[in-house]
């Protein structure tokens, strides 16, 4: 048994939340009836018509994609830019898991599976987020502690898991550095190497949790595999969150 608003958001024809207005507005039915009650429960033999229309449960969908540059994070823009759902091909109704800035590129999720996207995202859950990050200046050893120890952001403070030095350009005075994190603060990896004084002019996202950009060119995506799927679900039942 479910609650109906969420039955009604599972099939994918709107949100949780317009969901929630439907039933309040009478346009809801279960079994031929007009439901009005928010608390109201249904089994998946219960019949239900939105409109005059009988729902069925989505079926879910689970994608990564190599984001290139020059696409927001979003299911769509008011401003007409482009976003990263012109590249996926399906007609369910699917959404980024988190979010990636417009010149970020690299690893993202989109399904339309509310528990996986919430596993994913929780802060609780401690899931890795790992970065290339090309940077102004040559990362020095106090600034890499200062990342460890913490940053405050938005009145809280953030830290790096691991920060490591992987190549430097000493004639154009940059560097490239791996960094893990595992909050979503917006914009948290290019302020937190601001914080501590070394703009960040290239950043992708190589992993999110165990999932990589191997087999991926920018721009491409493909489905997680059923596996993949059962080990996002396995940190959930275990409450054990592994990354690698």
């Amino acid at each position: 048994m479910e609650r109906l608003q969420k039955a009604i958001a599972s099939s994918g024809i709107t949100s949780r939340r317009k969901a929630e207005d439907l039933i309040k507005n009478g346009k809801v039915k279960v079994n031929g009836h007009v439901i009005t009650e928010m608390g109201t429960k249904v089994s998946p033999k219960d019949i239900i018509e939105v409109d005059g229309n009988i729902i069925s449960k989505e079926e879910k969908e689970y994608y990564l994609l190599n984001k290139p540059r020059g696409y927001i994070t979003s299911s769509s823009d008011e401003k007409g830019r482009k976003t990263v759902m012109e590249l996926i091909s399906t007609k369910s109704r699917i959404y980024p898991v988190g979010r990636l800035d417009y010149d970020t590129t690299g690893a993202l999720l989109l399904t339309n599976d509310g528990t996986f996207a919430n596993i994913m995202t929780h802060p609780n859950h401690s899931i890795d987020k790992v970065y290339l990050a090309k940077l102004e200046g040559i990362l020095k050893k106090e600034a890499i502690d200062r990342l460890k120890k913490g940053i405050e952001l938005d009145g809280k403070t953030v830290k790096a898991t691991r920060v490591k030095l992987k190549k430097v350009d000493s004639e154009k005075e940059t560097c490239i550095v791996e960094i893990t994190i595992h909050e979503g603060i917006n914009h948290q990896v290019k302020r937190m190497f601001e914080k501590v004084g070394y703009p960040v002019s290239k950043l992708k996202r190589q992993r999110v949790g165990i999932f990589t950009l191997e087999g991926l060119n920018s721009g491409e995506y493909r489905k997680c595999t059923l596996k993949e799927v059962q080990i996002v679900y396995s940190y959930k039942e275990k409450k054990n969150y592994p990354n690698g």
